[in-house]
Protein backbone atom coordinates (compact mmCIF):
# COMPACT_ATOMS: atom_id res chain seq x y z
CA UNK A 1 0.00 0.00 0.00
CA UNK A 2 1.09 3.50 -0.68
CA UNK A 3 2.41 5.17 2.23
CA UNK A 4 0.69 8.64 3.07
CA UNK A 5 4.01 10.72 2.37
CA UNK A 6 4.64 8.88 -1.09
CA UNK A 7 1.23 9.49 -2.17
CA UNK A 8 1.29 13.07 -1.12
CA UNK A 9 4.61 13.39 -2.67
CA UNK A 10 3.21 12.58 -5.99
CA UNK A 11 0.01 14.30 -6.30
CA UNK A 12 1.92 17.28 -5.51
CA UNK A 13 4.39 16.80 -8.21
CA UNK A 14 1.23 15.26 -10.58
CA UNK A 15 -0.71 18.04 -9.58
CA UNK A 16 1.42 21.14 -10.96
CA UNK A 17 1.30 19.41 -14.17
CA UNK A 18 -1.39 16.70 -14.96
CA UNK A 19 -0.10 14.14 -16.93
CA UNK A 20 2.61 16.44 -18.64
CA UNK A 21 5.37 14.51 -18.02
CA UNK A 22 4.12 11.08 -19.36
CA UNK A 23 3.00 12.76 -22.48
CA UNK A 24 6.60 14.33 -22.90
CA UNK A 25 8.06 10.57 -22.25
CA UNK A 26 5.48 9.22 -25.00
CA UNK A 27 6.00 11.62 -27.52
CA UNK A 28 9.99 11.22 -26.73
CA UNK A 29 9.44 7.05 -26.76
CA UNK A 30 7.48 7.28 -29.76
CA UNK A 31 10.14 9.02 -31.68
CA UNK A 32 13.24 6.94 -30.82
CA UNK A 33 14.86 3.25 -29.66
CA UNK A 34 15.01 3.36 -25.82
CA UNK A 35 14.08 1.19 -22.57
CA UNK A 36 16.75 2.03 -20.33
CA UNK A 37 16.87 5.89 -18.86
CA UNK A 38 18.87 7.98 -16.70
CA UNK A 39 17.05 11.05 -15.24
CA UNK A 40 19.69 13.15 -13.03
CA UNK A 41 17.81 15.45 -11.08
CA UNK A 42 14.46 13.71 -11.12
CA UNK A 43 12.96 14.89 -7.71
CA UNK A 44 10.05 12.33 -7.56
CA UNK A 45 9.10 12.70 -11.28
CA UNK A 46 8.41 9.12 -12.06
CA UNK A 47 6.78 9.49 -15.44
CA UNK A 48 9.84 8.04 -17.67
CA UNK A 49 8.47 3.86 -15.55
CA UNK A 50 5.03 4.89 -16.87
CA UNK A 51 6.69 4.40 -20.51
CA UNK A 52 10.23 2.96 -19.96
CA UNK A 53 10.98 -0.76 -19.05
CA UNK A 54 14.09 0.98 -16.87
CA UNK A 55 14.98 3.89 -15.62
CA UNK A 56 17.33 4.95 -13.14
CA UNK A 57 16.68 8.71 -10.88
CA UNK A 58 19.50 10.51 -9.10
CA UNK A 59 18.58 13.28 -6.71
CA UNK A 60 20.13 14.88 -3.85
CA UNK A 61 17.15 15.58 -2.46
CA UNK A 62 15.77 13.86 1.16
CA UNK A 63 12.30 13.95 0.37
CA UNK A 64 13.30 12.29 -3.07
CA UNK A 65 15.51 9.55 -1.01
CA UNK A 66 11.96 9.02 1.55
CA UNK A 67 9.86 8.71 -1.43
CA UNK A 68 11.62 6.12 -3.41
CA UNK A 69 12.41 4.10 -0.37
CA UNK A 70 8.82 3.17 -0.77
CA UNK A 71 9.45 0.46 -3.52
CA UNK A 72 6.20 -0.86 -3.34
CA UNK A 73 4.13 2.23 -3.15
CA UNK A 74 6.07 3.42 -6.63
CA UNK A 75 5.25 0.19 -8.08
CA UNK A 76 1.42 0.97 -7.02
CA UNK A 77 1.75 4.39 -8.55
CA UNK A 78 3.17 2.83 -11.86
CA UNK A 79 1.14 0.05 -11.86
CA UNK A 80 -2.07 2.19 -11.58
CA UNK A 81 -1.13 3.73 -15.11
CA UNK A 82 -2.78 1.61 -17.96
CA UNK A 83 0.27 1.97 -20.12
CA UNK A 84 3.25 1.31 -17.60
CA UNK A 85 5.54 -1.70 -18.05
CA UNK A 86 4.17 -5.13 -16.12
CA UNK A 87 7.58 -4.92 -13.80
CA UNK A 88 10.04 -2.21 -14.70
CA UNK A 89 12.98 -1.72 -13.32
CA UNK A 90 13.39 1.01 -10.75
CA UNK A 91 16.43 2.54 -9.04
CA UNK A 92 16.84 5.46 -7.35
CA UNK A 93 20.74 6.89 -6.37
CA UNK A 94 20.46 9.58 -4.09
CA UNK A 95 23.72 11.41 -4.93
CA UNK A 96 24.71 14.48 -7.05
CA UNK A 97 24.77 13.88 -10.47
CA UNK A 98 28.28 15.57 -10.93
CA UNK A 99 29.68 13.28 -8.67
CA UNK A 100 30.84 9.50 -9.36
CA UNK A 101 27.20 7.10 -9.67
CA UNK A 102 29.08 4.06 -9.94
CA UNK A 103 27.04 3.16 -13.36
CA UNK A 104 28.85 1.55 -16.06
CA UNK A 105 29.31 4.09 -18.77
CA UNK A 106 27.58 3.63 -22.23
CA UNK A 107 24.60 1.93 -19.84
CA UNK A 108 21.31 4.10 -21.31
CA UNK A 109 19.25 4.85 -24.05
CA UNK A 110 17.96 8.29 -22.65
CA UNK A 111 19.77 10.30 -21.11
CA UNK A 112 17.06 13.40 -19.55
CA UNK A 113 18.52 16.68 -18.29
CA UNK A 114 15.07 19.08 -17.78
CA UNK A 115 15.55 22.65 -15.08
CA UNK A 116 18.64 20.40 -13.58
CA UNK A 117 21.75 21.98 -14.35
CA UNK A 118 24.49 20.61 -16.54
CA UNK A 119 23.72 16.84 -16.97
CA UNK A 120 25.04 16.57 -20.37
CA UNK A 121 28.65 17.33 -18.80
CA UNK A 122 28.53 14.98 -16.35
CA UNK A 123 26.67 12.43 -17.31
CA UNK A 124 27.21 11.93 -21.22
CA UNK A 125 29.63 9.13 -20.64
CA UNK A 126 26.77 6.87 -19.30
CA UNK A 127 24.57 7.51 -22.55
CA UNK A 128 25.59 4.64 -25.43
CA UNK A 129 26.64 5.86 -28.88
CA UNK A 130 23.80 6.08 -31.00
CA UNK A 131 21.81 7.15 -27.64
CA UNK A 132 19.51 10.20 -26.95
CA UNK A 133 19.96 13.18 -24.87
CA UNK A 134 16.29 14.44 -24.07
CA UNK A 135 17.37 18.45 -23.36
CA UNK A 136 15.68 21.67 -22.20
CA UNK A 137 16.80 25.12 -22.83
CA UNK A 138 16.82 25.81 -18.42
CA UNK A 139 20.04 26.51 -16.94
CA UNK A 140 21.99 26.38 -20.43
CA UNK A 141 22.69 22.37 -21.16
CA UNK A 142 20.83 22.37 -24.49
CA UNK A 143 23.37 25.34 -25.60
CA UNK A 144 26.29 23.63 -23.78
CA UNK A 145 25.10 20.11 -25.84
CA UNK A 146 24.61 22.12 -29.40
CA UNK A 147 28.79 22.76 -29.21
CA UNK A 148 29.47 19.47 -27.71
CA UNK A 149 31.20 17.43 -30.29
CA UNK A 150 30.04 14.16 -28.86
CA UNK A 151 26.67 15.15 -30.20
CA UNK A 152 24.73 15.60 -33.44
CA UNK A 153 21.20 17.97 -33.06
CA UNK A 154 18.62 15.89 -34.40
CA UNK A 155 15.36 17.06 -33.11
CA UNK A 156 13.09 19.25 -31.15
CA UNK A 157 10.16 18.75 -28.54
CA UNK A 158 7.64 21.20 -29.52
CA UNK A 159 4.60 21.58 -26.74
CA UNK A 160 1.13 22.87 -27.55
CA UNK A 161 -1.53 23.00 -25.38
CA UNK A 162 -0.01 20.22 -22.87
CA UNK A 163 0.34 18.35 -26.14
CA UNK A 164 4.03 17.02 -26.92
CA UNK A 165 5.58 16.23 -30.46
CA UNK A 166 8.84 15.28 -31.83
CA UNK A 167 9.76 17.16 -35.17
CA UNK A 168 12.72 17.03 -37.02
CA UNK A 169 11.59 19.48 -39.59
CA UNK A 170 13.65 23.05 -40.00
CA UNK A 171 16.17 21.97 -37.44
CA UNK A 172 18.42 24.57 -38.71
CA UNK A 173 16.26 27.42 -37.87
CA UNK A 174 16.60 26.31 -34.26
CA UNK A 175 18.96 26.79 -31.18
CA UNK A 176 20.28 30.07 -33.25
CA UNK A 177 20.39 33.01 -30.38
CA UNK A 178 18.62 35.85 -31.19
CA UNK A 179 21.31 37.94 -30.56
CA UNK A 180 24.86 37.26 -31.94
CA UNK A 181 26.80 35.55 -29.35
CA UNK A 182 30.23 33.91 -28.91
CA UNK A 183 29.32 30.71 -27.44
CA UNK A 184 31.76 28.60 -25.19
CA UNK A 185 31.23 25.85 -22.85
CA UNK A 186 33.15 27.84 -20.40
CA UNK A 187 30.81 30.84 -20.47
CA UNK A 188 27.75 28.99 -20.77
CA UNK A 189 28.70 27.05 -17.65
CA UNK A 190 29.63 30.96 -15.97
CA UNK A 191 26.43 32.19 -16.77
CA UNK A 192 24.29 29.18 -15.50
CA UNK A 193 21.39 30.46 -17.84
CA UNK A 194 20.11 29.43 -21.04
CA UNK A 195 20.31 31.24 -24.47
CA UNK A 196 17.52 32.99 -25.70
CA UNK A 197 16.75 31.41 -29.55
CA UNK A 198 14.96 33.17 -32.40
CA UNK A 199 13.07 30.22 -32.77
CA UNK A 200 12.60 28.27 -29.08
CA UNK A 201 11.23 24.88 -28.83
CA UNK A 202 10.13 23.25 -25.78
CA UNK A 203 13.41 20.79 -25.50
CA UNK A 204 15.72 19.45 -27.97
CA UNK A 205 16.97 15.80 -28.74
CA UNK A 206 20.36 15.11 -29.21
CA UNK A 207 21.99 11.85 -30.49
CA UNK A 208 25.53 11.06 -29.22
CA UNK A 209 28.13 10.08 -31.84
CA UNK A 210 31.11 9.48 -30.06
Amino acid sequence: MVRKATATLWSEQDRRHPGDRKRLFTAVSNAIDAERVLYPGSFVDISPSFIFDSAVYVDTDKRAAKFFADDAGIREIIAEDEDAPDDPDVTFIHADYTSDLDLPDEDVDLLVSLYAGFVSDHCTDHLRVGGTLLVNGSHGDAALASIDPRYDFTAVVLARAGEYRVSTANLDTYLVPKKSLDITADGIKASGRGITYRVPAFAYLFTRTE
